[in-house]
């Protein structure tokens, strides 16, 4: 299994510099949704690190599509709060572990 990488090109500079190749620097919100929708398809793909920013660009649909998502699992890291790990972790478990 790889991970894949979503962001600028500054967010995935420290990806790129531990090793990591599948890097995507989607231009609008389109080529965004389009190389989300691609990523959550390939079966080769474990993990997919996109910058919370670009992740509440997402539809909706597409935001729900991720939360849904088992494998790849979708992590939305960065400056702002996102609930997408917490809530894959506790729709898993069953069980709130922030709290």
């Amino acid at each position: 299994m790889e991970i894949a990488v979503v962001g600028t090109q500054e967010f995935t500079l420290g990806f790129q510099l531990a090793g990591i190749h599948r890097l995507y620097h989607p231009d609008s919100d389109e080529d965004l949704s389009s190389v989300m929708k691609d990523l959550l398809s390939q079966s080769d793909v474990g993990i997919v690190v996109i910058d919370s920013t670009d992740l509440s660009r997402l539809s909706d649909r597409m935001r729900s599509q991720i939360a849904d998502s088992i494998t790849p699992t979708v992590l939305g890291i960065g400056t702002e709060e996102d609930n997408t790990l917490r809530e894959s972790i506790k729709s898993a478990l069953g069980v709130d572990l922030w709290k």
